[in-house]
């Protein structure tokens, strides 16, 4: 029984402790890894962090607009394709379920797309796929797959979105010092006690990780320079290319970061109850995100197989796309209470001063799939 007790009131931070304690600091990409994806203890196992009651809103909880239009995108990119079918509808990392069920409702255009579109969603969290099921039973039944990787959905057509979702991946950070490039890694602070462990960024001892990591084009980058790569996200992206040279298709990645990385700079953020928190307290009970390197995913997407779009800032490719004129259509049939929400979610998703210049996407399609061989919707 005490082991149990035990077992049920020991946080994520006493097990790294003592992980670090036994083999020595991990990397970033190692603490951040557990602390969102811990099978047991990780901040998108636990719970559901959503929404006003969470600890973040993205962009298809502030309106059904941005759905709505990923939706139509899918749509539009399906029919080029040559209306492949059935085919598999895919999101990555597909939060409460708002997005697809409003890319599903506006997808009802064109009733061919909904009746040859077999839905999956890459999710490991069990809360949030229970989220999700709530959402989308009453469109779908029990026509949901659920797999913990982008590998286990089936070989063969595809659309695929990504929201929000490279952002999470974890990165490694290097560090350029006086005697060349570091990586950072995580460490346990010296006075820290067993019962309440703390942790700090060190620096690895002889900096042959850092060396290794560090791009070429930024190796000439001042003493103190930060630079992160993602590994995995490159990983993902290479994958969805190699998906997309086999099999009619195409993805869209939304998210924030750099058109035109990597870039010298320090990212790594924790968000808790909507607003920053130390990135390195109470691991597994807060968001962390970094900044996403998109010609770094283009570039691995390429490298899978697959042509690239963009990026494009996320305000412009929403306004090619209609956002303005349904938000226009919207209001004609609001009370003026919800006409201000309807601007205001607007003017969230597209004003460069808050979403619409940080936030930005990519496109990838099989090379020559487009019948009319012009870029995707918006690009």
């Amino acid at each position: 029984m005490a082991g149990d007790e035990c077992a049920e009131t020991e946080t994520l931070a006493h097990l790294l402790a003592r992980r670090i304690l036994m083999d020595g600091p991990i990397s970033v990409g190692s603490f951040m890894a557990e602390a969102l994806g811990h099978p047991r203890l990780g901040y998108y196992i636990r719970q559901d962090p959503f929404g006003s009651g969470g600890d973040f809103t993205t962009a298809p909880e502030i309106s059904q607009m941005f759905g709505e239009l990923v939706g139509l995108w899918c749509v539009d990119s399906w029919a080029r394709l040559g209306g492949p079918g059935p085919f598999h509808l895919v999101e990555l990392g597909p939060g409460r379920g708002t997005l697809m069920a409003d890319v599903l409702r506006a997808a009802a255009v064109l009733p061919l797309f909904r009746d040859n579109a077999i839905v999956h969603l890459v999710e490991t969290s069990p809360a949030l796929r229970e989220r999700q099921r709530r959402t989308l039973q009453p469109i779908l039944g029990d026509a949901i797959h659920w797999h913990d990787r982008l590998e286990d959905v089936p070989d063969g057509p595809t659309i695929l979105i990504a929201n929000e979702f490279f952002d999470a991946l974890p990165i490694r950070q290097v560090q350029k010092t006086n005697h060349g490039w570091f990586e950072r890694l995580v460490d346990v602070e010296p006075d820290s006690t067993e019962s309440d462990p703390r942790f700090r960024f060190v620096l690895e001892a002889f900096g042959s990780s850092g060396s290794r990591l560090v791009p070429n084009s930024l190796r000439d980058a001042p003493e103190g320079s930060v630079v992160e790569v993602s590994p995995a996200s490159q990983a993902v992206a290479r994958l969805i290319g190699a998906r997309l040279a086999a099999s009619p298709g195409a993805a869209l990645a939304i998210d924030y970061g750099y058109a035109q990385g990597p870039a010298v700079g320090d990212t790594l953020q924790a968000l808790r109850r909507h607003a920053f928190a130390p990135v390195l307290e109470a691991p597994g009970e807060a968001d962390l995100t970094a900044h996403v390197d998109f010609a770094g995913i283009a570039a691995a997407a390429r490298e899978g197989g697959a042509q690239s779009f963009g990026p494009v800032e996320q305000g412009e490719w929403l306004t090619r796309l209609g956002i303005r004129q349904r938000a226009s259509s919207l209001m004609a049939k609001a009370t003026p209470a919800q006409a201000k929400d309807i601007q205001s979610a607007m003017d969230r998703l597209i004003d460069p001063a808050q979403m619409g210049r940080l936030f930005k996407l990519v496109a990838l399609a099989t090379p020559g799939a487009f019948a009319d061989a012009s870029p995707p919707a918006g690009f």
